[in-house]
């Protein structure tokens, strides 16, 4: 729909361009397997002077730290009638157990390679010696041009990541590489992970770890790294012309390029690898032609939106923000496995990720004619559904329950909060039925039928029925997605409650699709469930909680993802605008999370207000930031935060091409009709 987009134009017009040194926010290539983060040089050269990690990330780098405490897991007794249930909350004082399994397993930092000038004496060289930088990612080749001089010599260096493998191509021209004591460094950081603050993951650890050696071969085309490390090992290949390389610390190792000094150019290919061995890896010119056709193919097909002809002031800045968002979320989020808050930019939580973001991580994939890059983490519940119903039936539950923290095994993390949250639940349900209107095929509903079922037996077993009330409820202990509340407490959370309600009616059009038998229990449930809570006018957060908008103003405003997120069938738009008003007014906005203006956005949106949509989307605010990189930045811990970019897309998309139940014939009907936002789009699906 809409007119022809010059897509190449509408991309580089939003490349990131860094003149000087951006500690917050460096650049990044990839593939969503495996992420290369950069600094200024075009490689990983000044590592502590970037507040950010420089890091290189795959999604198949983990590790367990040994040995594993002998003392057994405290699980704390909760009483969930006719059940009590035990959850792995933290205890006080802190147990060896819960303290392991929480950073267990932990991903991996695979390793920095960076450049150097080794008559300065420390392997990094003061970054005071880098100037004139000027770095721009071209995004419609994903290739990095970095251009600098260090200690005045000059260098024009190229970055590209191969699309389909965890390799890296460098070619460095200039008079730089030409001085004899140019060298590369290759560092490999300490797995040690002794500490309890997920927040500290983001410092990495480069003191010498002799535990965990590394063994290193030169052969007749560059060298060959092997580490080791509790039990299992990864290897560093590296291709390129060099003429010696050193060993100068147990973790780190100077490599002496071969360069003609008539002709100042040189090329480096370099690639991570799962186990020990001597892996192929492609050339640098080879790994930079298939970088440019894959991402040309990338921005050629999908959605794509074009703001230039609006008038209003921040139409510019969202059309970035956008562009920058796609490119991150295909690079962090399209991955084998569920990606991590932060992505494959660095650590956080340990590397595990939170599938509650799931929503926001993969939904907009399928709203932007991307699917394919979210199918995979549907193969993952796939894959993972044995824990899933192992879970539920230690627990006393039937079918599978979805936990909140988890790594690539899929068992659930101990947490103060994760264990008790419950709007994870629903999402494999969900992603499957927008994969089934992608491919609405009898394969797909085969595919997804056992996860779907396993994972609506579980969400009705785990209601109540209320015989005073006649009606299901969703009783404690529990923790809405607003985390502030007791979960001892909480009782049918407005967001929850419709959630269940939604992908209950979707799983049971899953079973009759098929044929098969849908359990009368899932029926009852569906049409009995306990009305959305609600007093004086405006829904609360759950029932009974009465201090919602007076003490518990802040963090997530959950309520609103019940018409937004959802088309809320149960909820009454009336009561849901006075709640969004009354949000407005008293939310601590300060406190909310980047995902959350995109869900204000889409709640606003289906309530007919237009304007609010785009407040929202562009509330000025520290967690709705949006650095120059294009991540979306929370605070000093989390400099990136991919569920916010994701959330972007998935309501622009929804208020371009409308939703489930929306307008009929009127364009782009989330954004003001008085001219000022005029939008051309493409290839976008109105599916929520």
């Amino acid at each position: 729909m809409g007119d022809k987009i010059d897509r190449e134009r509408l991309v580089r017009k939003h490349n990131p361009c860094l003149r000087g040194i951006y500690p917050m926010a460096p650049l990044g290539v990839g593939n969503g397997e495996f992420v290369y983060t950069i600094d200024a040089t075009g490689m990983q050269s000044f590592p502590t002077a970037y507040q950010a990690p420089l890091s290189s990330q795959s999604q198949w780098g983990w590790n367990v730290s040994e040995p594993e405490p002998s003392a057994p897991m405290i699980y704390t007794p909760l009483a969930s009638d006719p059940r009590q249930v035990g959850y792995p909350l933290k205890s006080d004082p802190l147990s060896p157990a819960y303290h392991w399994k929480r950073q267990n397993p932990h991903r991996l930092q695979l390793g920095q390679v960076g450049m150097t000038l080794m008559r300065h004496g420390p392997l990094e060289v003061d970054i005071s010696r880098l100037g004139e930088a000027l770095q721009i990612l071209d995004l419609w080749t994903g290739q990095v041009q970095s251009r600098f001089t260090l200690s005045g010599y000059a260098a024009n260096v190229h970055t590209s990541c191969h699309p389909s493998r965890d390799q890296i191509g460098v070619s460095i021209e200039g008079n730089l590489v030409i001085q004899e004591d140019f060298a590369i460094v290759v560092r490999f950081p300490s797995t040690e992970c002794a500490h309890e603050d997920w927040r500290k993951d983001i410092h990495l650890n480069w003191d010498p770890d002799p535990q965990h050696g590394v063994d290193w071969l030169v052969v007749d085309d560059g060298v060959l790294f092997t580490r080791r490390l509790d039990g299992q090992a990864y290897t560093l290949r590296i291709k390129a012309r060099l003429k010696a390389v050193r060993q100068v610390q147990s973790n780190t190792f100077v490599l002496s390029p071969r360069v003609a000094k008539s002709h100042p150019q040189w090329h480096i290919a370099f690639g991570f690898f799962p186990g020990a061995g001597d892996p192929v890896l492609d050339g640098v010119e080879t790994i930079a032609a298939k970088s440019r056709d894959h991402w040309q193919n990338f921005w050629s097909h999908g959605g794509a939106i074009d703001w230039s002809e609006s008038r209003d002031s921040r139409a510019a800045e969202l059309e970035r923000r956008v562009v920058l968002s796609q490119y991150l979320t295909a690079i962090h989020c399209s991955g084998s496995l569920p990606p991590q808050e932060t992505g494959l930019a660095y650590s956080s939580w340990f590397g595990k990720f939170h599938l509650e973001m799931t929503w926001w991580h993969a939904t907009h994939f399928f709203l932007w004619g991307r699917g394919t890059l979210a199918q995979s983490t549907l193969q993952w519940y796939r894959r993972t559904l044995p824990q899933a119903k192992e879970l539920a039936r230690s627990q006393g539950y039937k079918g599978a329950r979805w936990p909140k923290t988890v790594g690539p095994d899929g068992d659930q993390s101990p947490s103060p909060i994760a264990p008790l949250l419950l709007w994870q639940q629903p999402h494999p349900i969900f992603l499957a039925a927008l994969n089934y209107r992608l491919d609405p095929t009898e394969g797909t509903l085969k595919a997804y039928a056992e996860v779907v079922a396993e994972t609506a037996r579980f969400m009705v077993d785990r209601l109540e029925w209320d015989p005073a009330r006649a009606c299901y409820v969703l009783p404690p202990p529990l923790i809405p997605a607003q985390e502030t509340h007791n979960p001892e407490a909480s009782q049918n959370p407005v967001f929850e409650l419709e959630y269940w309600h939604y992908t209950l009616g979707l799983a049971i059009d899953w079973l009759s699709r098929l044929n098969l038998k849908v359990p009368d229990s899932w029926r009852q449930v569906y049409g009995g469930l306990s009305p959305l809570p609600s007093q004086q006018g405006v829904y609360l957060a759950h029932e009974g909680c009465l201090e919602t908008y007076e003490r518990q103003n802040r963090d997530h405003p959950s309520m609103l993802g019940a018409y937004g997120m959802l088309p809320g069938s149960r909820v009454d738009p009336r009561v849901m605008k006075a709640t969004f008003q009354k949000v407005l007014r008293t939310w601590q906005m300060d406190t909310v999370w980047g995902w959350d203006f995109p869900m204000m956005a889409m709640t606003a949106a289906r309530l007919g207000e237009s304007e609010w949509a785009v407040d929202a989307l562009m509330m000025e605010t520290e967690k709705n930031q949006y650095l120059i990189n294009g991540h979306n930045y929370q605070d000093e811990s989390l400099l990136a935060y991919l569920p916010g970019n994701g959330g972007l897309l998935a309501a622009v998309a929804m208020m371009a091409a409308g939703w489930l139940g929306g307008p009929k014939g009127q364009r782009s009907p989330g954004f003001p009709r008085d001219g000022s936002w005029a939008l051309a789009w493409e290839n976008l699906h109105g599916w929520l």
